[in-house]
């Protein structure tokens, strides 16, 4: 029986044990589609991406949950690139450019080094897209445990995607969102016209200094799990609504800071530009990787 090595990566963190774990697994030989659920059905982890060859890109890669596989999945990309950076997959060099293949598109990879000699991994999304929420507010309210004077008044609950479609929640209060207790099951309820998406709530109540967006996660119907400590493709979301609907000025420079993980004691920080292009926005994230550890996996 063919064992695989599955590496442990913490992202969004400098710091094994916090930030939001991911499976890695370099370039796999012989594994087809089911062989790489079941690999990524016995971690613990939300996600585990798998490098593969690819015609049209540098590299390919594929993400699965622990149920099903994904079209994209930020923290694991970031997790992925800084693995192939210290297995020498790629060019030896103080910044890395290279493509990877997605079922969400080509998206451009750029790896540069800090002072302190970490990798700092910036990854370009899809266009951001929005899309009005249908669904029963009040039954929104009661699965991820919140009552509507927790909404803010002046900013929209909506759906958006950088290449996985979530449910923004804007929240007044930082109390608020750490007492939230997600009903997954009856997610799609509330969900009604688009009952595959993940929930994302914010604040802009933070904890951390020099941080715009406090966040959580609660995982799609399905996935497997329930919450994801920090998340890339929904904090990407995040930024472009965050360039919309809050900040109104362009930040060219300076990215979007959001801290994420505190209740599940897995905090973490996401990077986000977010920059207008006609109707849409160009999205990019950043974060760190840690490596915390490997195992061996043996198909039964």
């Amino acid at each position: 029986m063919k064992t695989t090595c599955i590496l442990h990566f913490d992202v969004f963190t400098s710091q094994p044990g916090k930030g939001n774990p991911a499976g890695i697994v370099l370039l796999p030989e012989g594994l087809d589609s089911n062989a790489m659920q079941a690999i990524a059905a016995s971690t613990d982890f939300n996600d585990t991406a798998f490098i593969i060859p690819s015609e049209v890109a540098d590299f390919g890669i594929r993400y699965f949950s622990p149920r099903k596989e994904v079209d994209l999945c930020g923290h694991a990309t970031i997790a992925a690139a800084t693995a192939m950076r210290g297995a020498g997959l790629l060019q030896d060099s103080s910044v890395i450019t290279f493509s990877l293949e997605t079922k969400a598109g080509i998206l451009p990879i750029r790896i540069e080094s800090t002072p302190k000699g970490d990798a700092l991994v910036i990854m370009g999304q899809a266009q951001s897209q929005f899309k009005k929420f249908n669904g029963n507010q009040n039954v929104l309210m009661e699965v991820v445990g919140v009552s509507e004077e927790d909404i803010h008044p002046s900013l929209p609950v909506i759906y958006g995607s950088t290449g996985r479609w979530t449910l923004i929640i804007p929240v007044r209060s930082l109390s608020a969102v750490q007492r939230m207790q997600p009903q997954t099951a009856r997610f799609q309820e509330a969900l009604v016209d688009m009952p595959d998406a993940s929930i994302h709530p914010f604040c802009l109540e933070t904890i951390g200094t020099g941080v715009h967006i406090h966040a959580r996660h609660f995982s799609a119907p399905g996935s497997g799990t329930i919450e994801d400590p920090v998340t890339g493709t929904a904090s990407g979301v995040l930024g472009a609504y965050y360039q919309e609907f809050i900040c109104g000025q362009p930040r060219k420079s300076q990215p979007i800071v959001i801290e994420q993980g505190y209740e599940v004691d897995r905090e973490g920080k996401v990077l986000v530009w977010a920059e207008k292009n006609n109707d849409n926005y160009t999205v990019r994230i950043a974060g760190s990787a840690v490596l915390a550890g490997q195992f061996v996996y043996q198909p039964a």
